[in-house]
């Protein structure tokens, strides 16, 4: 049914167009009883929001997006995976999914991406705890990317390369080759800061219960929560996995020669060497919810004063540390 000048036009198949006036009255019939039949069909498919005409709600449309936006915390999680090297050689392919030379780069690039999700799932909550919750979050995540970013200056001067893979084979040899004994204060701030993006005690303020009835997800239930902490222990087993690769040699165990990559015939070193990396990861993700049970929550003024008055001139400290360090032994 189409509008014309003077009335309607019926598109008929087989037909071609026929105005309505000179319509039978048996097919006038038959054409308004399908139109009763499809348009209230139609009506209930649509969402409630659409049947009410709520056009002045401003915020339904983000609102009707935090499903979507939720993934990005576990999609960022996943992709950091793909730079980080989780074994030596498999045969002839190598265990690593993407062998970028600025992974690193890549890897902050990525996680930077997660605060969105949790802001605008506060924001679009339309309540003032969760919301409270997501400005939390926001000013916690960033702050403690700047120290995160910070400590792994120093790391990364020492091996002289962005790629992670030359990390892990610069630790090679010797327990004492791994980057947690030669950069201590870089991994507790690193470790700290880890701590703070994944938003585990001590630093799980965004949803602290006592103050904000559960934080920015408070609002959310069945699925759309388990998305939360889905992504929440995502973010925690990948930045276990990037602690094991820049602190504690990756793949490598200096015991039987296990620090050393696997030939192409070597299936079984290849794979022992995957399952080293798996148990350095695990034991850290053990190590941070072993840490739950142990520590108070901070205050928030106290979380603030420790990453920007601590930790971000400490490391800032370290790297002219290392920097000076390096400069006399090239002397």
């Amino acid at each position: 049914i189409l509008p014309a000048p003077g009335g309607f036009h019926v598109l008929l198949a087989g037909s071609g167009m026929v105005e309505y006036s000179r319509l039978t009255p048996e097919v006038r019939e038959q054409l308004v009883a399908v139109v009763k039949q499809v348009v209230p069909r139609f009506m209930e498919q649509l969402p409630a929001s659409v049947r009410l005409n709520v056009i002045y709600d401003r915020s339904q449309s983000i609102r009707d997006s935090v499903e979507d936006v939720q993934w990005t915390l576990i999609i960022a999680a996943i992709l950091v995976v793909a730079v980080i090297p989780f074994g030596s050689y498999l045969g002839r392919q190598k265990m690593v999914i993407s062998d970028l030379n600025v992974g690193i780069l890549y890897t902050f690039g990525i996680v930077s991406l997660g605060v969105y999700g949790i802001v605008l799932a506060g924001y679009a909550a339309n309540s003032k705890y969760p919301f409270l919750g997501g400005i939390r979050s926001s000013a916690q995540l960033i702050s403690y990317e700047i120290a995160m970013g910070l400590s792994v200056v120093a790391v990364f001067l020492l091996v002289g390369d962005l790629n992670l893979s030359k990390v892990v084979e610069y630790q090679s040899g010797g327990f004492l080759q791994w980057i947690v004994f030669k950069q201590p204060i870089a991994f507790i701030i690193f470790l700290v800061a880890a701590f703070a993006e994944t938003k585990r005690t001590p630093f799980d303020l965004p949803e602290a219960e006592q103050e904000l009835a559960g934080g920015y997800n408070v609002e959310y239930s069945s699925m759309k929560f388990a998305l939360f902490f889905m992504g929440e222990y995502a973010n925690m087993t990948v930045a276990s996995a990037m602690m094991a690769t820049l602190f504690f040699g990756g793949w490598t165990l200096p015991v039987a020669g296990l620090d050393q990559p696997a030939g192409a015939s070597q299936i079984v070193a290849g794979l022992l060497h995957i399952g080293i990396f798996l148990a350095k990861t695990l034991f850290i993700v053990f190590m941070i919810i072993w840490v739950r049970w142990m520590w108070p929550r901070f205050r928030y003024d106290q979380l603030m004063d420790l990453g920007w008055r601590r930790f971000i001139p400490l490391a800032l400290a370290n790297i002219v540390a290392t920097a000076v360090t390096l400069w006399w032994q090239t002397k």
